[in-house]
C-alpha cells in the first residue's frame, strides 16, 4: 500500500479520493469538494489517499493541524475512511499511522477525531487504535 498526500487541483482528487470520500460524505459533489478544498487549504486542510498495490484508491484521510488552547498542538482528523470492501484489511490501520507520522513531525500532542454516534463500526476500529473517547461533540444548526 502507497500513501500519497493529494494537492488542490490534482486529478487524482476527484477521480480517485472523492469516490472513495463519498462513502463517508454522500453530499460531495466534484464542484462542492474542489471548493471545499481550495478555501480549507489556506486553512491548513489537507488530504491523503491510501493506494492499492493495483494502484486503486482504498481510503482517504482529510486532515489539518490546529493549535488551540485544550491540546495546544494537534492533528485534527476531518474525514477518514475506508473504501466499504477493503475494511479490515488494514487501510484504516494505514492511513492512522501515516497520520501519526505528520503529527508528530508537526510537534503535536494529540491525534483526534470526532466520529457520528452511529458509526459503531468505526469506533470499534477507533478503539483498537488506542484512541480514547474524551469528550462529547455538540453542534447548532445556523440554518432552517
Amino acid at each position: 500500500m502507497k500513501i500519497i498526500d493529494v494537492l488542490p487541483g490534482d486529478p487524482r482528487l476527484e477521480s480517485d479520493l472523492l469516490p472513495v470520500l463519498r462513502e463517508l460524505r454522500p453530499h460531495l459533489t466534484p464542484e462542492v469538494f474542489r471548493g471545499v478544498y481550495e478555501e480549507g487549504y489556506a486553512q491548513g486542510l489537507r488530504f491523503s489517499g491510501a493506494y492499492s498495490d493495483g494502484g486503486r484508491c482504498v481510503g482517504v484521510a482529510g486532515w489539518r493541524v490546529v493549535v488551540n488552547t485544550s491540546s495546544l498542538r494537534q492533528l485534527y482528523v476531518d474525514d477518514l475512511v475506508t473504501a466499504a470492501d477493503q475494511r479490515s484489511t488494514g487501510v484504516g490501520q494505514a492511513l492512522v499511522a501515516h497520520l501519526e507520522g505528520h503529527a508528530r513531525a508537526a510537534g503535536c500532542h494529540e491525534l483526534n477525531l470526532d466520529s457520528g454516534t452511529q458509526r459503531t463500526g468505526a469506533h470499534r476500529f477507533y478503539l483498537r487504535e488506542r484512541f480514547d473517547i474524551v469528550a462529547f461533540h455538540f453542534s447548532r444548526s445556523l440554518t432552517d
